[in-house]
């Protein structure tokens, strides 16, 4: 990665030469780790300052309009679908009337992680946030910038990791091709000898997945622990009153990221063997004051879905769940 790259997920000159400077990552999690020592303690006020007026106002149009090809104006604009898909003629005159008003009292625009969060739920932080002592408003302001810059490393490495997942592919056809090529040459001598290519999944991620959304603030859950679990008792199915877990066998387990997605449970295959799933995340530790100490969802998946995709995403909040079949 570049430090045009760095400078998409956060406009400080600074951090984007530090991030170039130290990398490469070997994943996203060493990368967030770097990005929060360097914005803490290698940054300097101005270069907070550097990073705030790279962002447009929040529920401004205009401003996402005007640069279509930029990187950083495209991830904005995203970030803010939630706002500018809730707000009302009258919220966003509301909205940018007290964006003016915080401008003008602290020199900086009203930054927040926008991600999933509404026009009203923005207007309300904005109020609540407005009556700050300027030194208090700007740390939280810094904050607020570390959790978009941690969203958005989590979209460029997934870009990358499509990248080279399209290039690894295309050197498997080249490689494959020549093969097949060598074969043609040779048939005349060898008719009965054909090389058999290396066999490539049709999949780009693994058959089961999920991720979690914190819906009592509209923003993805990080940092949850999720295990997979398949059935592997002597009863065909675990029984609704069978108090022995010992047929659950674990199939992988990972954390959620800053996106609230789970890393790979399972290996990348073609066909999930079919029969009685669990997947169980550890909430307790992500809201300790909440009901559930962890939630768990089963699921099963029949022999006619062996080549179908299972997306099992938990909405969460301190004192309810839902999930979903998704795709």
């Amino acid at each position: 990665m570049e430090e045009k790259d760095f400078l998409a997920c956060c406009g400080s000159t600074k951090f984007a030469k530090e991030m170039a400077r130290v990398s490469p990552f070997s994943n996203l999690e060493e990368a967030i780790k770097a990005a929060r020592f360097i914005w803490m303690n290698g940054v300097d006020v101005n270069g907070w300052l550097q990073a705030f007026s790279a962002h447009p106002q929040i529920g401004d149009r205009s401003s996402s309009e005007s640069k279509k090809n930029d990187t950083s104006a495209l991830w904005s604009k995203g970030e803010q679908s939630t706002a500018l898909a809730t707000a009302t003629e009258s919220t966003q005159q509301e909205l940018l009337e007290w964006n003016f008003k915080y401008h003008q009292k602290f020199g900086f625009v009203f930054l927040i992680c926008a991600s999933g969060r509404s026009t009203p739920e923005i207007l309300a932080e904005l109020k609540k946030r407005y009556p700050n002592r300027p030194i208090v408003e700007l740390e939280i302001a810094a904050h607020e910038q570390m959790k978009v810059t941690e969203l958005r490393l989590a979209k460029l490495f997934a870009a990358k990791e499509r990248t080279t997942s399209s290039i690894n592919e295309d050197r498997i056809s080249v490689i494959g091709a020549h093969l097949n090529a060598a074969a043609d040459a040779s048939t005349t001598h060898l008719p009965s000898i054909q090389p058999k290519p290396s066999h490539v999944s049709g999949r780009t991620r693994p058959p089961i997945t999920t991720h979690v959304l914190d819906v009592s603030c509209g923003r993805p859950a990080s940092g949850i622990e999720v295990h997979l679990e398949m059935w592997n008792g002597t009863q065909q199915r675990p029984s609704f009153s069978a108090k022995d877990s010992s047929g659950w066998v674990l199939q992988g387990s990972s954390v959620t990221d800053t996106d609230g997605r789970s890393g790979a449970l399972m290996g990348i295959t073609d066909d999930v063997a079919p029969g009685i799933y669990r997947i169980s995340f550890n909430t307790g530790k992500y809201t300790p004051t909440g009901f559930f100490p962890y939630v768990s969802i089963l699921f099963e998946i029949k022999e006619s879905q062996r080549s179908e995709h299972f997306h099992v995403p938990l909405l969460l909040s301190p004192f309810s769940f839902s999930t979903y079949r998704g795709s």
